[in-house]
């Protein structure tokens, strides 16, 4: 309960407006000289003093010259964020200012909110706290600034200010507040005395007033709630999933602690070497290296406008969709996917019904099948190559073979690490015998293709054209040779695709597929692009003696190779061993339907499954030191390209919205040195059928996931609070026990209810009124966003509401897509789909029995988030009437707000 005010605590108010004042006044005066007068240290400066200095110093020196003149700005703008007074235990008072970047010299009380000192702005009163010299103080006042520089001098709007013996006050202007004690003498008449006290009076206002949106995005919490502060705060070697409620500030938090962690003065000496280290191995300096994944487009956005006001560079490379990453990954890095160039295995369809129910509701135990499918299937194929090598006429390649038996028999099937790490040894012997069997068959088959060139010098442009047309033809068919068990695993995807070049790549090709054919008794496919290139050359190839025994070379060849480069093997052969699974799986309806797609087809949550399974693999065998330290020798060295992918950070927001297989493989591109991941959601509001549903889904991504919930709603007022709360219990979803800021006025509105509005003319008219309601009542027209049930209504809804509302001059924008368009004034109209995130002081439902019949599984939950945009005012129309789900929750709901305001 806040205290009333008396004259002392009055007067001291004052002592503190002018103090604070005086203070943002001097660190923006001091600011802005530095940054104008130019000498700040760099490159310059340093050659003069030293011209053999090493240009990474310069550089160092540079980047440190940059980091303070953005502080400068930030400082310029805003010197202050709050003023904490604490007291040791001798009893000795101090002032402490915080600020939101780092300090400019000169004021020795000014520390940054980013620094361990910093804490003390998100403390209680009462509450102790260890300075970083170890003296112990205890909280004794508080004020929250928001600076305002006007042309005469500064001010602080809505400033919080509480002690042990007052508070917390808003305090709307702490320049009146000074500008009224001035005042107070000259004015000696009654009348004047009267309306001076009630100025006073609406200057100064009990409690914490809830501010009113007007622009639409995240809005910004320059200090955090004791309990986000001491999250943001933890070492950056942790596993951290924040759980919470809408509006309980879990972006905020997640972004204050990306801020920090990438200011490198502010990280623990150990991390400091750390990063140091990772950079320098990786070439990528830490305060690039991180990267935050959010489900929607608009989301970005908006997480992109927040970065910056914490002084984050945010590029379109940094904040990622994971549906653009995932493809990216899957096509330019693991070749996972097709290209136009030729290489990958899949087309990516977002449509595809290749999955049943069971893939969609235990995706964990289907990745697992998989994930241990495939590395059997891998060993196994390794001990098939080991005895075909042992089983050979030649002793060089016999002991080559026993001896690889020898180690796949003493290591464990599950220790793929420490099985390639004991073939490592034997990688230079197989290089040998492989080349020069290689040269060998290469040669016989040459001399065949020189024959037809003595007897026709124009045989292989004829063969070039061929190729053309089959190139052509391939386009159309998926009877290739991707399932050819001993094709040539040093084909190249960067081989020429036309000319006699390739030509000449082809004619090795198809006479090695037909070789490796005959010696292993099978029939070559005459459908696929080497049969059709056999059944062109005729007899114009090997003779049938000359098969076998380049045939049986070729076989040995392809046995030996499997040893070559085992960890690329291993890698690289993912996706066709997932292809070989799928179709294992599908006879029995096993997590896939048996017919309707075709095996080069993938659905995007199957990608995800095959990425998870090269992303950990690399990920585990990365992770080890010997790998780490040997990481550019032949037997390790195809890990390094995706090395080159992990970050020293990953974040996630709205996380519940991914799959555990999804977000497992974003944790898999955390940094194996320092495992740093940080996440936040709420499962109440997981808008998709795949999303997390549970701890246990995320506990399955990290075993030591810490799981932190927050409970404290910044957004909401009470009554929207109370529908949101009572919405969960309506529809059994996961309680929360949400509550509302101690001190803060969070009385509203009721929610608005329109019923049977069975035409467009009814719904505008009613949306109309209740927007006009909404203007008078604030004063100003706040961020009002219009949720429709499809991208169709989006147009329609702005441009009947745009004329219904023109008299009045307010404008409506259609924001197709999901796009923010438009002025801040401006009342926006979005198809429901793009609801992630946002927040405004208004929001309407259009049609929300319509959205029960469109998402049955889903409903709840898109009312649920939807409902939860909303700060202040909430409406919503029914085409018939409430649904029966919610039908319990009508007491909540009112028919306008004429009586509310």
């Amino acid at each position: 309960m806040t205290q009333s005010l008396n004259d002392e605590s009055r007067k001291h108010i004052e002592q503190v407006a002018g103090e604070a004042l005086a203070q943002l006044e001097g660190i923006a005066e001091t600011a802005k000289s530095k940054l104008h007068d130019g000498r700040t240290l760099g490159s310059d400066a340093l050659a003069s003093i030293n011209t053999m200095t090493s240009s990474s110093a310069i550089q160092r020196l540079d980047q440190i010259s940059q980091a303070n003149r953005e502080s400068y700005q930030i400082l310029v703008a805003e010197p202050a964020i709050a003023r904490v007074v604490v007291v040791d235990e001798d009893g000795e008072e101090k002032t402490y200012y915080i600020c939101r970047t780092t300090p400019v010299l000169g004021f020795p009380n000014l520390a940054s909110y980013r620094a361990p000192v910093g804490r003390l702005a998100s403390l209680a009163i009462g509450a102790e706290f260890t300075l970083p010299n170890g003296t112990v103080v205890e909280v004794l006042e508080r004020a929250q600034l928001r600076p305002n520089a006007l042309a005469d001098g500064w001010d602080s709007r809505d400033t919080i200010v509480e002690a042990e013996h007052f508070g917390p006050f808003t305090i709307e202007s702490l320049r009146a507040l000074l500008t009224e004690v001035t005042g107070e003498e000259v004015t000696e008449d009654i009348l004047g005395q009267l309306l001076a006290e009630e100025t006073v009076k609406a200057n100064i206002i009990d409690g914490v007033r809830r501010s009113v949106i007007t622009k639409m995005g995240l809005r910004d919490q320059p200090i955090l709630d004791q309990y986000q502060d001491e999250i943001f705060r933890l070492p950056l070697d942790k596993r951290l999933l924040i759980l919470g409620p809408p509006g309980t500030g879990k972006t905020t938090t997640l972004i204050r602690r990306l801020g920090q962690k990438l200011d490198t003065a502010f990280l623990e000496e150990g991390e400091q070497r750390l990063v140091e280290t990772v950079a320098l191995a990786q070439g990528i300096a830490h305060a690039n290296s991180w990267l935050m994944f959010t489900p929607t487009e608009l989301l970005k956005q908006y997480l992109k406008e927040a970065f910056a006001r914490e002084s984050v560079p945010a590029s379109d490379l940094r904040i990622r969709t994971w549906q653009d990453y995932r493809r990216e990954l899957a096509r330019n890095a693991f070749s996972v996917l097709r290209t136009a160039s030729g290489g990958g295995t899949f087309v990516l369809k977002d449509g595809l019904t290749s999955l049943n129910e069971a893939a969609l509701e235990c995706p964990i135990q289907w990745f697992d099948d998989f994930d241990a499918w495939q590395r059997k299937a891998y060993v196994q194929e390794l001990h098939d190559a080991a005895t075909q090598l042992h089983d050979a006429k030649t002793p060089e390649v016999l002991s080559l073979g026993a001896r690889l038996q020898d180690i796949l028999s003493r290591v464990p099937d599950d220790s793929l690490a420490s099985m390639f790490g004991s073939l490592a040894v034997e990688i230079a012997k197989v290089q040998a015998l492989v080349s020069s069997l290689k040269e060998g068959s290469d040669a016989r088959i040459k001399a065949a293709l020189n024959l037809q060139l003595n007897r026709n010098r124009a045989f292989l442009d004829e063969l070039a054209r061929v190729i053309d047309s089959l190139q052509q033809a391939q386009a159309t068919t998926d009877a290739d040779d991707q399932d050819d068990p001993d094709a040539d695993e040093e084909e190249d995807a960067t081989a020429p695709r036309t000319g006699r070049a390739a030509a000449l790549n082809a004619y090795m090709q198809a006479v090695c597929a037909q070789a490796r054919a005959a010696a292993s008794k099978r029939t070559l496919n005459k459908a696929s692009r080497n049969g059709k290139i056999i059944e062109w050359l005729g007899d114009r190839g090997l003779t049938e003696a000359d098969r076998a025994e380049v045939g049986a070379s070729l076989l040995v060849q392809a046995s030996a190779r499997r040893f070559v480069n085992p960890v690329k093997r291993y890698l690289d052969g993912i996706p066709k061993r997932y292809r070989a699974f799928r179709r294992e799986r599908q006879p029995a309806n096993t997590w896939y339907r048996h017919e309707g797609f075709e095996a080069r087809d993938i659905h995007p949550l199957e990608l995800d499954i095959v990425l998870l399974a090269i992303l950990r693999a690399a990920g585990d065998l990365i992770s080890r030191p010997n790998v780490q330290r040997d990481i550019d020798s032949p037997a390790w060295s195809s890990l390094q390209p995706i090395l080159g992918h992990f970050r020293n950070q990953i974040l996630v927001d709205e996380a519940t919205d991914f799959s555990p297989i999804q977000l497992a493989s974003m944790a898999a591109l955390a940094h194996p040195r320092l495992r740093s991941f940080f996440a936040c959601g709420d499962f109440n509001q997981r808008l998709t059928t795949w999303g997390a549903r549970s701890a246990d889904d995320l506990k399955w991504v990290f075993a030591d996931f810490d799981i932190k919930e927050i409970t404290v709603a910044y957004r909401q007022s009470k009554q929207l609070n109370d529908l949101a709360r009572a919405m969960i219990r309506a529809v059994g979803g996961t309680e929360q026990d949400a509550s509302l800021p101690v001190h803060m006025d969070s009385v509203g509105v009721a929610p608005a209810l329109l019923e049977h509005a069975t035409n467009a003319e009814i719904i505008v008219g009613w949306l109309a009124d209740r927007i006009r309601e909404i203007e008078r009542f604030v004063g100003q027209l706040p961020s009002t966003a219009i949720f429709v049930n499809t991208e169709d209504d989006v147009a329609p809804v702005a441009d009947a509401l745009n004329a219904t509302l023109a008299e009045h001059n307010i404008q409506v924008i259609a924001c197709r897509e999901g796009q923010a368009v438009g002025q801040e004034s401006n009342v926006r109209v979005f198809d429901i789909q793009h609801i992630k995130g946002l927040e405004f002081e208004a929001v309407f439902f259009v049609g929300i029995d319509q959205l029960a019949t469109l998402h049955p599984t889903l409903f709840d939950k898109y009312l649920y988030v939807g409902t939860t945009r909303a700060a202040t005012y909430l409406g919503v129309t029914c085409q018939g009437t409430l649904p029966s789900a919610i039908e319990s929750l009508r007491t909540h709901f009112c028919q306008d707000w004429q009586q509310g305001g």
